[in-house]
């Protein structure tokens, strides 16, 4: 694993003390509620414990606020245990009515796969699928759920599955309660808790799966597996939620400018990834140095004993550590001098080849009004917008404020351009 600390990571250090991966867990601040802990704790020290967390796959790409689940499985497999990433491909054709104020939009099973096929391989960077490159430890498995629940039969899966839930247990969850009092819930939607369930008890017979990993919000449904694995097969099983993390300011985490913070770099190139974290809240930085990295606690104290405009360096080792998490080492190594051109003390040369860059055709460049080009380079969404923040006095072309957005560009090939203090692009034409 890429990291900029020399020496053991905080799991080792910890499964040398003697600590349990549930133990560690709740040390860094992953654990927000867990069933029969003294359980789950026995069945770590005795032996291999193989737990899962689902992803419904309704985008081409996982984004930061997946993060915690998969971090939580990166810490079971440092501890010696079996990680299980669950690809949704048959519950996101359901659609999980958690936390939605509505009904999802339908989700073609031709666009599930294709996301998936996207998705998957994302994981790679977290957790090791061959064996071998965190220790001694089991590798991890891939998982596709649209491979049991797309074969099961209706009325089978009604007696078999079905008698197992109470309809008057549902309908009092907060989830479903929520729904009702709302928008109203679908039949499709309510059966979601019965598959999620149905996944558990479907890992816990063809792989032993004893724990199931997720959000707070999907306390209910989790439990529901335990229950059902109990009531079916009579056998025991551990749920574990992490909490939702929302920033100081309380938005959800991993969202910059209202978008998802995505982890293909097509979508967020691993600059922008690591501009995310450099410009976190300051209350926020030791939290997300204990949750999205595996730098030790001395390390983190260390880093957090500084206040003000030191802690800006906090922040780089924090962006670096969790962009060198998600993209690997050399990705971070180019964001973070990137950052440091752009926003060190002298003037960012144009040639450095680390600066984030837009390239347009030269048929695209004819014509082009500084409005236009902001908007082609993804710092503006619109004319009106460029005209507002010109307006505003944020919008810079190279050296120069802009004054009127609607003015024609004079063509610089490259031009640097700048919104603000802290969003830059360079474009260049060829």
């Amino acid at each position: 694993m890429s990291t900029s600390h020399a020496g053991p990571t905080a799991p080792e250090l910890a499964r040398a003390a003697g600590m349990t991966a549930l133990d560690y867990m709740r040390h860094r601040g992953y654990v927000y509620d867990v069933s029969d802990e003294a359980g789950l704790q026995k069945a770590m020290r005795d032996g291999v414990v193989s737990g899962y967390v689902g992803f419904d796959p309704t985008a081409a790409s996982l984004h930061a606020g997946h993060m915690m689940g998969i971090m939580m499985l990166a810490v079971l497999q440092r501890f010696g245990h079996r990680p299980v990433a669950l690809g949704g491909g048959g519950t996101a054709l359901v659609g999980d009515p958690s936390g939605k104020t509505s009904t999802r939009a339908v989700i073609s099973e031709e666009a599930i796969r294709q996301n998936l096929t996207s998705i998957l391989p994302q994981f790679g960077r977290f957790i090791d699928f061959e064996g071998g490159r965190f220790g001694e430890n089991p590798p991890a498995l891939l998982v596709n759920n649209a491979d049991w629940l797309l074969d099961l039969h209706y009325i089978p899966f009604l007696r078999d599955i079905g008698r197992h839930f109470s309809v008057n247990e549902m309908l009092a969850a907060e989830t479903y309660k929520t729904r009702l009092e709302g928008s109203g819930l679908n039949f499709v939607e309510f059966n979601y808790r019965l598959v999620q369930a149905y996944d558990f008890l479907h890992l816990h017979r063809a792989i032993g799966c004893t724990l199931q990993m997720g959000g707070s919000d999907q306390w209910g449904n989790i439990v529901a597996g335990v229950d059902l694995i109990r009531k079916a097969d009579g056998g025991h099983a551990f749920a574990l939620v992490c909490p939702l993390l929302t920033t100081a300011s309380g938005q959800k985490m991993g969202k910059t400018e209202g978008n998802s913070l995505w982890l293909d770099p097509n979508l967020t190139s691993p600059y922008e990834f690591y501009q995310y974290w450099v410009n976190v809240d300051d209350a926020d930085v030791e939290r997300l140095l204990k949750l999205y990295t595996f730098l030790p606690d001395e390390r983190i104290a260390e880093l957090m004993s500084v206040s003000g405009a030191a802690l800006r360096e906090t922040k780089h080792t924090l962006a670096w550590e969790i962009t060198a998490l998600a993209h690997g080492g050399e990705a971070a190594d180019e964001a973070r001098t990137a950052a440091r051109a752009l926003f060190g003390s002298s003037a960012p040369d144009i040639d450095d080849p680390t600066i984030p860059t837009t390239v347009i055709t030269t048929a695209e460049a004819e014509g082009l009004s500084i409005a236009d080009l902001f908007i082609k380079a993804g710092l503006v969404p619109s004319r009106r917008e460029a005209r507002t923040q010109a307006g505003n006095g944020a919008l810079w072309l190279g050296d120069d404020r802009v004054q009127d957005a609607d003015s024609a560009w004079d063509g610089a090939n490259p031009v640097l351009l700048r919104f603000g203090k802290k969003k830059f692009q360079r474009v260049r034409v060829e």
